[in-house]
């Protein structure tokens, strides 16, 4: 059986080993060493990357008992190689799981919380709470878990305790435990059953950034980011701020009043733009009163206006209406409408030949084609619509 130096030692970045078997895989070549600091996949966290002398590992899994490295090529029996892990990879991974231990943890100690899901992902981190937490609780949470990270600051204790022993430990766990136990201890704010890899004191995780909190069965799920990640998010958050900031002439911390302020202008504008097309759809169903099969072209128009257009003036002009709006290059929306009418058939032909998409009811029809405006007036021709 592999010995598992990623156990004893997180930050064992380079080792030396032997190769005990080498086959080959579905996605490459597997092989198990007599020792390895390379974490296979497992209790939520991704595996370990890195090169086995030169061969890359590309994923690591356990299959009964046994820890298999995924490689590139092959590597020869019984022969010595030096294994050197990805250590960005791994020290991220270390930060989001220790994090995750923590906030779970608290969450635990403070409402009662048990942790029913966790994934580490690769931007970020989802914890499920079986109970829920309101906004205040959320916000109580983050702060806690980082007053943690700089005030108590206690090394992480790892243990294998006896049956014994463990009989008297309060520790986490989702599910019933046989074997030899591993504890993970975050002094004052987790203790918990754990095969992962994770810092050596709490301050190593940096900072803990709660990003959302929704509702997710009975309780909550929340996502978070630690360390560089955390970093790297409310940078790139810093950044987009600041742009928002510049285009609006706004300060850093006033740009929420600065977009309140604009949707509110906004809002006042597609108002009056709604009230000044209402009339001009008006003055149109007047124009074409009585007039028989109508066909509009009207420039800058969006589906819900073009719609109300066709509306009001399929109620005066006695026949079919078919109105338009779009460019050359990007194609046109399209309305047609007429009162008792079955367009399904016009709709079906008209979007096979100018490779439209779209359909609705029997009397009315919405939707785009990807054709310049002589080719839809032809069309049109050949249905009987007068030009």
């Amino acid at each position: 059986m592999t010995e598992k130096l990623y156990e004893q030692d997180a930050f064992l970045i380079k080792f030396e080993a032997q190769v005990l078997s080498c086959e080959k895989g579905k996605k490459g070549f597997d092989i198990v060493l007599d020792r390895t600091a390379f974490y296979p996949e497992g209790g939520g966290q991704p595996w370990d990357t890195g090169t086995l002398g030169d061969a890359k590992v590309l994923e690591v899994h356990q299959r009964d008992g046994e820890i298999i490295h995924i490689c590139n090529h092959p590597l020869e029996p019984r022969t010595d190689v030096t294994g050197i892990i990805d250590w960005d990879r791994r020290f991220d991974l270390m930060q989001q799981h220790s994090g995750e231990h923590i906030v779970s943890g608290l969450a635990h100690y403070l409402w009662g919380c048990e942790n029913v899901g966790f994934h580490l992902g690769a931007e970020v981190v989802t914890i499920d709470l079986d109970r829920p937490l309101d906004e205040k609780q959320f916000a109580a949470l983050e702060e806690t878990a980082n007053w943690h990270l700089w005030q108590v600051n206690q090394p992480v204790n790892i243990t294998y305790p006896s049956s014994e022993e463990l009989t008297n430990i309060h520790y986490r766990s989702k599910k019933e435990l046989t074997g030899q136990v591993r504890i993970v201890e975050f002094p004052g704010a987790d203790c918990c059953a754990c095969c992962g890899t994770h810092v050596a004191y709490p301050a190593q995780v940096g900072l803990i950034k709660l990003l959302s909190m929704q509702k997710f069965r009975e309780g909550v799920r929340i996502e978070l980011v630690c360390g560089g990640r955390a970093l790297r998010y409310l940078s790139r958050a810093l950044e987009q701020n600041a742009q928002v900031s510049h285009f609006l002439s706004a300060k850093v911390f006033e740009t929420g009043a600065a977009v309140e302020r604009l949707l509110a202008e906004n809002e006042a504008l597609k108002s009056r733009l709604m009230s000044l097309e209402e009339a001009r759809f008006a003055q149109l169903a007047r124009q074409y009163s009585g007039t028989g099969d109508v066909v509009i072209f009207e420039e800058g128009l969006s589906p819900d206006s073009l719609r109300r257009l066709c509306d009001a003036v399929l109620h005066t002009c006695g026949g079919r209406c078919a109105c338009f709006s779009g460019t050359e290059e990007g194609g046109y929306k399209y309305a047609v409408g007429q009162s008792g009418g079955n367009l399904r058939d016009f709709v079906r032909d008209m979007n096979a030949a100018l490779t439209g998409r779209g359909g609705g009811k029997p009397g009315f029809v919405q939707g785009s084609l990807q054709a310049a405006r002589r080719e839809i007036e032809s069309f049109l021709k050949s249905g009987g619509f007068a030009l």
